[in-house]
């Protein structure tokens, strides 16, 4: 800075004056500051080369620069040498100049100045030329020659002798102080000194004699002890640097590209290294290839890698093509020639095979992963490093029981890792050498070996408690790296083995003490990742997957054992890969299962582990669709797996825990599709089938002991599977996951519906709870018949907390609980049967009961909390707790079904004798084996026998305080459907077959308060709802149980002597339901044979409407459902003609709709259809079914039931009460005026056999015709009045036929005002009807007496003629409107009283005088009406879930004072009317018994017109009564208060409204007393009716 303004142009013009003086000033400051010395010596030379410069151009003379520079010369000591830097660059700057003018001023200055510099300073720096002209020096030239000669003598004249041949003698002996027998005293300071003398005598080169030590040290390499100090002392004489030199250019020399660098040599330097007398790095520098060269390499490793994955995975087409592949292998072949030397992996494999792990370390760093252990000598010079670091270790806890072992010698050199003797070593040195080693580990497996057993020695201590908290830690630190040592060195290593099975085993070992999570974590690793780290590997995977396509292409049944092999050979090494192709396979065709699951007998232990993580895997591939594209099935992947799991398990020892948690997790998330698999897994293991096709004697097997179930209830031989169901057992137990799964799958089912089910088709979330529910069904047997009674008590919780905690189905809670109750009352039975050895069957009795009591007394206790305080006044806890707890186990023994095993097995061994082939012994086992199982299923049969009859008398001794009917029989009836019948019947087939048992049992014990009447009722009535609300299994499990039901009707149907055994005099058939105190058990009360028959017949026609209402739906779900139930109850329905026709015109309509849009329906129907045709010769006409018109089947049946008057009617007139109602209205008058009590019974009769009160109403009609306009006159305002009143009543069937099942709720409203306009219609109707009737009457007399002989015959054959067009009519209206009479007709003196808008007091009276009356009269034997009034009621009301709808009571007090006013007034009355209708009756029957036949048909024909032909009418208003509980209470107040006052008026009144509702059934029981008496005296013309009518029924 100074120096820049160092001499202005002022100091150069004013030199002299003041220019001198300012320079001196300015060089002496700049001298004097010393602070910055660098900056000063700077500044100073600028000046003094300015000065210079400015003499140079002549601005300043020479000598006064000289004279200056005088002065400056002192300022400093090194002066005259800054001042020769400043000539020495002016005269290379002038020297370039072509002006000589400044040249010369330069050689000026410099000679003016030589005083102040030396001239051998000059001489240094001034080049020869210008020393020349300076005149210091006489010639340049001589001057150059003498300085070269000088620095070749100073530089290149060899002081030391380098090479051997220079100085033979001093390196001969230096070779032979190195190269003699070191073995004595000798030691390296010694041998030092000779070296130092002889380099001092003979003037050898010390690096020429490092060069030589190290050369025989590579000679010596034994003697490191030796050479190794005396190199670290030589080299405290030579630079530091020097040693790591020599090394370099050792390697140097071998790096040409044929050169191979020796062992000897990398050996030397891993020692020096290792020594620390040279630094890695140093010498690293020396060494080939360079690490840019290695990443490349390694790059080009990867890359051909994947290319041969993509070779190995192209589709090759041609011959042509796999010849062209091999030769290219051919060429790469060739190209591969050998590599040049790397030394820097030679220098790596020295240094581990030292134990220098620290350098070998750093080496391996620099290089990518594994790279280096991708060369084999690494490898196994690493491996061999491991085996001798865990040696002691291994010794002391790894070397099996009884093994040798070869130990492995220490290494010699103490700066070796230190020898691990504890896993806490393990985890410092060893750990960290194999994670360098990685997949390469493959190279050594007895290494392998021994890791593998460290880890499970390890896990051994791990899981052993009792340790410290810090000793836990640090265990805890030691297990997550002996699982990442697992995950990246073990696995990948044993993929690189070639199918080493004992490895694989070794593996497992260890494996097996991990926890499943940890072990599926380490095998997704394997599989998704581990494959893709190294080259290697990837090629493994492709030709892994390469040879698997090989293999499974090549797969079948035939060739099991071969393939097998293969791929258990591959599946020792590359398992994961090998079952991802595998189950792909299965997933797309599933004809692969079988022979997949055969070949996978060689697998090892990991290999099956292994499987079943991939099969998890595949199974939560989040990519796959659980559904079929048309949404509403399971995809067949899913089904695929399923199977192929249930297979698998079973058949080999695989661990379940993983695959049961993820069924439970998928749960848990509200995810059921997975249950498929939990399914498959417990039939195929456990070999429990679920399956809605069952026949009926499986069904009957399924309910015996556990033999039988084996034997006879499955379609599979169910064998051994005691082995895989203790493993699934096992399992499950272990892992705390047996009633996890129940509660989940129970909560499941719901949700299903609920939560799955949103935007799912219907057909699919129905497949799904139909899964959901047979998975627990299946599960809950399992466990049933697995789990100890200890195990299955501990584990399952009270009924209370399972519903009220858990939120569990009451059903599915019960159906969990009952294995509980029923083990529970057998161990305390078995004590009580121990504490005290009386054998007596009583005392046995006595003890079970006890037990039955000590068991269930809590349970009755626990299930009040699970229902409504009201439901108990109904139903006892105990017997709600009973029904749930019991199983037909307990109800009846299935003799049938042992016979037909035993018969079976008896069978068996005549064939095992006949067979001449089987040898003797064989014979012998086979014969042991029969006769052992017949001998254990007759003890089994046996126990279950006692075991019944225990159960039967346990419930003798509750039965009385199982109903308490606080309210009503009928409520009564609708708890125990609601919550006892229904949800059970539909849970599974044997609880559908117990419900309909149970019924039975009820009934057959007498149990009070039970209406078995009402329960079969209300069971048979409006099935559309249940049918509509189930899915495809429960719509089969409710079928079976509607024909199990079906099949105890029809047995007490079929034949009078049974059902007055079975029904005769028990209380469930006691037609009229009185209040809870009051049961009389009298004949009079109970329902009669004949007027059973026409219930039974009204329950058929129920059944038929429902079905045809919903194949009417055009629903899916209701189609389907109901042609489930028809096929499963096809046995016993349609039994008949008629309503097996219109089922079967449906049916077929639904064939021809459904063909192309529903398939699954299409072949339903079909199916259904087939069957329903072959049934067909089982039907019968109506008139045999019930006793509808008994002349029609044979004249002798006819006069036993009806009397000889009614004999003469043709069949077409078998029509139902509905018509007879108009057409014998006027006769009903005149029985008005007959003594009530009488007509009373008589009513029941006719409501339930409207064929008898056809026939003898006609027959009675002439007589009574003078009568009848009489009463008309005086009565037709009163009639009038009643009959609006009544016929709501009976309106209410007819109603509500078509609407039935979609229109229920809704018309509940409607209906009253509905019924009401209706009957306004019909009743002018039926007045205009009457008077026609009258006047055919009369004229059709008039004309039959004049020809009745004459026309006989010819009548017959006409009548036929007749018949034959319109029978087809005849026969659906006779059955459709019979059926009305056998529902809506019975109904009316109830319902009225329920229904009717306004008078419902005298309704209700008029039936409760007929109940009076029914008590008190017992002329006649049918008394079905009331019942049935009722019964129908009730179907209604279960339908719509109404529970009062019970004839009204009268406090009892008030009902005896009535009884018996009415009651005597009634008699007096009736046998007036009697006498005077008996004269009638036997002056006019002789003239009138052949005329009466025409009248009624003429009558029935207008009727039908007016009516609309037929009784579709009719029908398609069928019974719906809107009976609103209010309207209960109303009439028991009204009737309460008007009792008293009016009841005569009441019971006339009353009268006359049945007598206008059910129109002719009141003649019916008085007709019975004509025709009795008309039998004496029959004459000819009723005998050849007889005849006539037999023709007519041939004809039909």
């Amino acid at each position: 800075m100074a120096a820049a303004a160092a001499l202005p142009a002022e100091w150069i013009k004013n030199w002299e004056k003041a220019g001198k003086s300012e320079f001196l000033q300015l060089c002496r400051t700049l001298s004097e500051n010393k602070s910055h010395d660098n900056m000063g010596f700077r500044d100073i030379q600028q000046a003094l080369y300015e000065l210079a410069y400015h003499v140079v151009r002549g601005n300043l003379k020479h000598d006064q620069a000289s004279n200056v520079l005088g002065d400056v010369i002192e300022f400093r000591e090194d002066m005259p040498s800054i001042l020769a830097d400043v000539f020495c660059i002016l005269d290379i700057e002038t020297s370039c100049l072509e002006e000589k003018s400044k040249r010369d001023h330069f050689t000026q200055l410099v000679l003016a100045c030589l005083y102040l510099v030396s001239d051998t300073v000059l001489k240094e720096r001034l080049d020869p030329e210008t020393l020349e002209s300076l005149g210091l020096i006489k010639q340049s030239q001589q001057f150059n020659q003498k300085s070269v000669k000088i620095k070749t003598k100073l530089f290149y004249k060899q002081q030391k002798f380098n090479l051997l041949r220079e100085e033979n003698e001093g390196y001969a002996k230096l070779i032979a102080e190195l190269g003699q027998d070191l073995s004595g005293n000798i030691t390296s300071d010694l041998i030092l000194e000779n070296i130092k003398s002889l380099i001092g005598c003979f003037n050898l080169d010390p690096n020429r004699v490092l060069d030589i030590i190290l050369e025989v040290y590579e000679c010596r390499p034994e003697y490191d002890d030796f050479f190794v100090p005396l190199i670290e002392s030589y080299m405290y004489m030579c630079e530091p640097q020097t040693l790591c030199h020599i090394l370099g250019f050792k390697f140097k020399f071998y790096q040409d590209p044929s050169g191979e660098t020796p062992s000897s040599l990398y050996r030397v330097a891993a020692v020096l290294l290792q020594h620390n007398l040279i630094d890695l790095e140093d010498l690293y520098v020396h060494l080939l290839p360079g690490d840019n060269a290695i990443i490349e390499e390694h790059k080009r490793e990867i890359v051909e890698a994947k290319q041969i994955v993509r070779k190995l995975t192209m589709v090759v087409l041609s011959s042509e093509k796999t010849e062209e592949k091999e030769k290219e292998k051919e060429k790469e072949e060739e190209k591969t020639e050998k590599p040049p030397d790397n030394q820097k992996l030679g220098l790596l494999e020295a240094l581990l095979k030292i134990g220098d792990w620290q350098h070998a370390q750093s080496i391996m760093d620099q290089m990518p992963p594994f790279y280096a252990t991708s060369h084999k000598p690494i490898a196994i010079a690493l491996c061999q490093l491991v085996h001798v670091t865990t040696e002691p270790l291994y010794r002391r806890v790894g070397v099996p029981k009884g093994a040798k072992g070869s130990p492995i010698p220490s290494l010699p050199n103490k700066r070796a890792p230190k020898q691990a003797d504890s896993f806490e070593d393990l985890r410092k040195e060893v750990f960290n050498m194999l994670c360098y080693l990685g997949p390469h580990l493959s190279h050594d497996p007895i290494l392998f070996a021994k890791v593998v057993r460290l880890g499970k020695a390890f896990m051994k201590e791990f899981q052993s408690d009792g340790s410290k908290q810090e000793d836990k830690e640090k265990m805890e630190i030691l297990f997550s790296c002996l699982l990442s040592i697992t995950d990246q060195v073990l696995l990948p290593s044993l993929s690189l083995m070639d199918c080493n099975a004992c490895m694989s085993e070794e593996l497992w070992g260890m494996f097996k003490t991990f926890p499943y999570q940890y072990r599926y974590r380490l095998y997704g690793q394997w599989k998704n990742e581990t494959y893709n780290s190294h080259p290697l590997l990837v090629k493994v995977k492709a030709q892994t997957i390469d040879r698997a396509k090989y293999i499974m292409k090549r797969l079948t049944k035939e060739n099991v054992k071969p393939s097998g092999r293969q791929i258990g050979k591959l599946s020792h090494s590359n398992p994961t890969i090998l079952f991802d192709y595998i189950l792909s396979q299965i997933q797309k065709y599933d004809n692969l299962i079988t022979p997949v699951v055969d070949s996978l007998k060689y697998l090892t232990s990991l290999n099956y582990d292994v499987l079943a993580y991939c099969i998890i895997e595949a199974l939560a591939n989040p990519e796959k669709e659980r559904m079929k594209h048309d949404d509403t099935t399971i995809s067949s992947w899913l089904q695929s797996l399923a199977s192929f799991c249930g297979a698998v398990f079973r058949k080999y020892p695989i661990e379940l825990a993983g695959l049961l948690q993820y069924v439970a997790n998928q749960l848990k998330a509200g995810k059921s599709f997975d249950l498929l698999i939990l399914k498959e897994v417990v039939q195929k293991m456990a070999g429990i089938e679920i399956t809605e096709e069952m026949t009926m004697e499986q069904l009957e097997a399924m309910t015996g002991g556990e033999q039988l179930k084996a034997e006879g209830g499955y379609f599979g031989q169910i064998r051994n599977t005691k082995k895989s169901s203790q493993r699934l057992k096992d399992a499950l137990l272990d892992h705390d996951l047996a009633l996890p799964l129940c509660l989940l799958m129970a909560q499941q089912r719901n949700g299903v519906i609920f939560q799955e089910g949103g935007e799912k088709h219907l057909k699919l979330v129905g497949k799904l709870y139909d899964q959901c529910h047979d998975t627990l069904v299946q599960f809950g047997g399992f466990l049933a018949s697995n789990l100890s009674t200890e195990d299955y008590i501990k584990r399952v919780p009270s009924i209370d907390v399972l519903c009220n905690e858990f939120h569990t189905p009451h059903d599915a809670a019960f159906f969990l609980s009952r294995p509980m109750y029923a083990h529970h009352i057998s161990s305390k039975y078995d004590e009580l049967k121990k504490a005290e050895k009386g054998n007596k069957q009583q005392h046995k009795v006595h003890k079970y009961i006890t037990s039955c009591e000590l068991v269930m007394a809590p349970v009755h206790d626990a299930v009040i909390s699970l229902h409504l305080p009201k439901v108990w006044d109904d139903i006892s806890p105990q017997f709600y707790a009973t029904f749930w707890s019991l199983t037909m186990y307990d109800l009846a023994v299935p003799h049938s079904s042992y016979d037909r095993e035993v018969n079976k097995l008896k069978v068996q061994m005549k064939a095992i004798d006949d067979n001449q082939e089987m040898p003797p012994n064989k014979k012998k086992k086979e014969k042991e084996r029969c006769t052992a199982l017949q001998d254990k299923l007759l003890e089994e049969e046996k126990k279950q026998l006692e075991h019944v009859q225990r159960v039967l008398q346990r419930l003798k001794l509750e039965k009385d305080n199982w109903l308490l009917a606080k309210s009503t029989k009928n409520e009564t009836i609708t708890k125990f459907l609601q919550l006892c019948i229904f949800p059970r019947c539909i849970f599974s087939a044997i609880d559908a077959v117990y419900c309909a048992h149970f019924v039975e049992l009820v009934h057959q014990q007498k149990t009070p308060n039970f209406s078995t009447l009402l329960c079969y009722d209300r069971v048979f009535s409006d099935i559309i709802y249940t049918v509509a609300s189930c899915t495809e299994n429960e719509a089969s499990r409710y079928g079976r149980f509607l024909c199990c039901m079906l099949e105890t009707v029809t047995r007490w149907h079929s034949d009078r002597v049974i059902y007055e055994k079975e029904c005769g005099n028990y209380p469930g058939f006691l037609t009229i339901l009185r209040a809870t105190g009051f049961d009389g058990g009298n004949k009079a009360d109970q329902l009669d044979y004949e007027n059973f028959r026409h219930v039974v017949h009204k329950w058929h026609y129920k059944l038929t409407k429902a079905s045809v209402h919903c194949l009417e739906t055009g629903e899916y779900t209701h189609i389907r459902n109901i042609l489930i139930v028809l096929t499963k109850i096809l046995p016993w329905y349609p039994k008949v003609l008629n309503l097996g026709q219109a089922l079967e015109r449906r049916v077929h309509k639904i064939c021809q709709e459904e063909k192309e849009k529903r398939p699954d329906l299409y072949a339903l129907a079909m199916g259904y259809s087939g069957q329903l045709k072959s049934r067909k010769p089982y039907m019968v006409p109506e008139n045999e079914f019930h006793h509808k018109d008994p002349p029609a089947r044979n004249a002798v049946a006819a006069t036993v039931q009806n009397g000889p008057g009614g004999a003469g009617m043709p069949a077409s007139l078998s029509i139902n009460t509905a018509k007879l109602e108009e057409s014998t209205a006027e006769e009903t008058d005149k029985l008005k005026e007959k003594s009530q009590g009488a007509v009373k019974v008589i009513n029941k009769a006719v409501n339930a056999t409207p064929k008898v009160t056809t026939s003898n109403g006609n027959s009675a009609s002439n007589s009574k015709i003078i009568k009848e306009k009489e009463d008309k006159e005086k009565s037709g305002k009163e009639k009038e009045k009643e009959k609006k009143e009544k016929t709501p009543a009976a309106t209410p069937e007819t109603k509500a036929l078509g609407k039935d099942g979609k229109d229920k709720p809704k018309e509940e409203r409607a209906n009253k005002d509905d019924k009401a306009r209706e009957i306004k219609e019909k009743t002018p109707k039926s007045d205009k009807e009457k008077e026609k009737a009258k006047k055919e009457e009369k004229t059709s007399k008039e004309e039959k007496m004049k020809t009745v002989v004459t026309n006989i015959d010819s009548k017959s054959a006409a009548e036929k003629e007749r018949e034959k067009e319109p029978s087809r009519e005849r026969d659906v209206a006779k059955d459709m409107k019979s059926k009305e009479n056998a529902k809506g007709g019975e109904k009316m003196p109830v319902a009225g009283s329920l229904k009717s808008p306004v008078p419902r007091s005298e309704t209700s009276e008029s039936e409760r005088e007929q109940k009076r009356r029914k008590v008190d009269t017992h002329s006649s034997p049918s008394h079905s009406s009331t019942v049935k009034d009722n019964l129908s009621e009730l179907k209604d009301s279960s339908a719509k879930h109404y529970i009062n709808h019970t004839t009204p009571t009268l406090s009892k007090s008030k009902e005896r004072e009535v009884d018996k006013k009415d009651l005597d007034k009634s008699r007096e009355r009736s046998r007036e009317r009697e006498k005077k209708d008996e004269k009638d009756r036997k002056d006019r029957k002789r003239d009138h018994s052949n005329s009466d036949r025409e009248v009624p048909q003429d009558s029935t024909k207008r009727r039908k017109e007016e009516n609309g032909t037929t009784g579709s009418s009719k029908h398609s208003k069928s019974e719906s009564p809107s009976d609103s509980p209010r309207s209960n209470e109303k009439e028991k107040e009204k009737n309460k208060s008007k009792s008293s006052g009016k009841e005569k008026g009441d019971s006339i009144k009353a009268e006359k409204m049945e007598k206008s509702s059910s129109g002719s059934k009141k003649e019916s029981r008085h007709d019975k007393e004509k025709t009795e008496k008309k039998e004496k005296r029959d004459s000819t013309g009723g005998k050849e009716e007889k005849k006539h009518h037999k023709s007519s029924d041939k004809h039909r």
